[in-house]
């Protein structure tokens, strides 16, 4: 593979990058990485490149109306091999083949000097206006990069331009391999001027540099002119420094640079010239720089990711945490919700001819759920088909949980009946069902290696889930447990909701008997009112008590809109009224 190196007017505008091979890939002022803004003599779009059989193919674009200078003439298409260039503007591009081989038997300098951190940051510039100002373009260039390969190309101009004296630079990581053996990986890296000669960066310097977390500086040679045995094989250069880059984000990486030194004598005693110090701090401040805004990109990437789970407010809880740390799962006292949609199967036939059609309604259903979720501070912990689950207490403690989890299914609720009272909604043809259970679980990112997602485990899910497909049988469209219900009752009043018992059931499949209850909006927004509510729980005592009669009496004083008597009356009807042999109270579902 070559490179494709641009160098504009000035020592800045410049980059080098590898040539996809068997791909077109369009150069001009406004080409994403292949850009040269620097340049206003090429076109937005100028030409298009093709590297192939070991030639880089270049295509003038029929709008286009700068040439191409190719060995002095006017072109609109040339073939490059390495070494050669053309020209468009003020712009020159070369191609290079010029090969990485990492140097492991290089001569031992005449001199070797380590700094640490705080005495670079004390030695002052020679020419700080020139270093502050390339500096000073830093933040820019690493927050801009698109990704890790961009930043490397943009970070080695920058430094190309802000160390003069430079004859190469490169972004080098020690990587992890087979047997847990670190590897040393090139990033990327650029020289001043081609050569044909081949990068030989010192894997003794960088490691060294690496390990003992400070900047080292080789020399090798102090003349540049009369150059001895001891002269590197790194290409042709006096002087090698290594600087690592602190920070989590970019653990194992370092600035490699080489240069020449003034023509003056060495000596094995001397000491690094102030140049060569000036360009390790300025390396220095780069390396710091990358390294916290690395890390300020990394930590805003993962507030990015946690916001598909956690609504703003635990986000600015967790700002500045550690993911892995927040993530980690363990056991919380939390409250489930499950809100199942309903309708799907039927949709699903008649809109046989429209199924895109079908998955955006089904896709803005389930976003009314996320966001009533998310907007009362719970995290969306999963999705199973038409259903999601959200859940409260984690990763931080609610002590309003239970309210919370009341309040969005309510605002679930309420959305769903507003859109059946539109005709034509999106949301029309769709009724939802919500169960809500509370109790403890293990909560964070759970998962294989594979495959990790932020969800929540434990018996109280499985409950949560089980009460939201009752709410089939029950008619109720939102039910809750009994230790959810006594939160209920104790902290909200009636005018945010309303409780009542439903009944006393087991499930199917299972040996426990399960209170559970109905959670109702305010009397101003529903149908149903206190005295209905009244007469509703006083049947299902009379139920309980064993006086069948007078429940089913009681029953019927309850409005016919409310389908939850229905469970109730068709139950007490069944056995004419009468309670069966050895009656605990308790109502056998037969169904999951």
């Amino acid at each position: 593979m070559a490179d494709l190196i641009a160098q504009g007017e000035r020592p800045e505008d410049r980059w080098r990058r590898a040539v996809p091979p068997d791909r077109k890939v369009t150069l001009g002022r406004s080409a994403g990485v292949w850009s040269t803004p620097w340049d206003e003599r090429i076109s937005r779009q100028h030409i298009e490149m093709l590297w192939r059989h070991g030639r880089l193919e270049v295509m003038r674009l029929p709008q286009t109306r700068n040439p191409i200078f190719f060995r002095g003439r006017d072109t609109t298409h040339c073939q490059l091999k390495p070494g050669e260039h053309f020209v468009i503007g003020k712009t020159t591009f070369s191609l290079a083949d010029e090969k990485v081989q990492v140097s492991v038997n290089e001569p031992a300098p005449v001199n070797e000097q380590r700094y640490d951190h705080q005495y670079l940051r004390q030695v002052r510039y020679q020419d700080a206006d020139k270093r502050i100002d390339a500096l000073s373009r830093l933040p820019e260039i690493i927050l801009g990069a698109s990704d890790d390969k961009e930043l490397f190309v943009r970070l080695v101009n920058v430094l190309l331009a802000g160390i003069p004296q430079a004859a190469s630079v490169a972004v080098v990581a020690l990587r992890e391999g087979p047997r847990s053996q670190f590897d040393l990986e090139v990033l990327h890296w650029d020289r001043r001027r081609m050569t044909g000669e081949d990068f030989r960066p010192s894997e003794r310097l960088i490691r060294q540099s690496l390990e003992r977390s400070e900047s080292v500086v080789n020399i090798w040679s102090g003349n540049s002119v009369e150059r001895g045995p001891q002269f590197t094989q790194s290409e042709n250069a006096d002087w090698a420094f290594c600087t690592p880059v602190p920070g989590v984000t970019c653990r194992g990486w370092a600035i490699y640079v080489t240069g020449n030194l003034p023509n003056v004598p060495a000596t094995p005693n001397a000491s690094d010239p102030l140049q060569v110090r000036d360009d390790m701090k300025f390396a220095e401040l780069a390396a710091a720089t990358l390294g916290r805004l690395s890390e300020q990109r990394r930590l805003e990437r993962s507030q990015a990711s946690l916001g598909q789970f956690f609504s703003p407010l635990v986000l600015e809880a967790l700002a500045g945490a550690d993911p892995d740390v927040v993530l980690a799962p363990r056991e919380a006292t939390v409250s489930v919700l499950f809100c199942d949609l309903r309708g799907f199967s039927r949709q699903s036939e008649q809109s046989g001819d429209d199924l895109l059609g079908l998955l955006r309604r089904v896709s803005d259903a389930l976003g009314v759920m996320t966001r009533h979720i998310l907007e009362q501070g719970g995290v969306v912990g999963d999705f199973h088909g038409d259903a999601a689950m959200g859940f409260w207490g984690w990763p931080l403690p609610q002590e309003d949980a239970v309210e919370r989890a009341c309040r969005a299914a309510l605002g679930i609720r309420a959305e769903f009946v507003a859109a059946a009272s539109r005709k034509g909604d999106p949301l029309a043809d769709f009724r939802m069902g919500i169960g809500i259970a509370t109790g403890k679980a293990v909560a964070g990112k759970i998962g294989t290696v594979d495959q990790v997602k932020v969800t929540v485990f434990g018996p109280v899910v499985n409950l949560a889930s089980r009460l939201e497909s009752m709410t089939k049988f029950l008619r109720a469209p939102i039910l809750l447990d009994d230790p959810t219900t006594q939160i209920v009752r104790q902290r909200m009043p009636s005018t945010a909701c309303r409780v009542r018992r439903v009944a006393i059931v087991r499930p199917y499949g299972l040996a426990t008997a399960l209170p559970v209850a109905e959670l109702l909006p305010p009397a101003d927004h529903d149908q149903l009112t206190d005295l209905d509510i009244a007469n509703y729980e006083a049947a299902l005592q009379s139920m309980l008590d064993g006086d069948w009669s007078r429940a089913f009496d009681l029953l019927h004083q309850v409005p016919a809109h409310d389908r939850v008597k229905d469970f109730l009356t068709v139950f007490i009807a069944q056995h004419n009224r009468t309670p069966p042999p050895h009656w605990d109270k308790v109502i056998p579902l037969e169904f999951k």
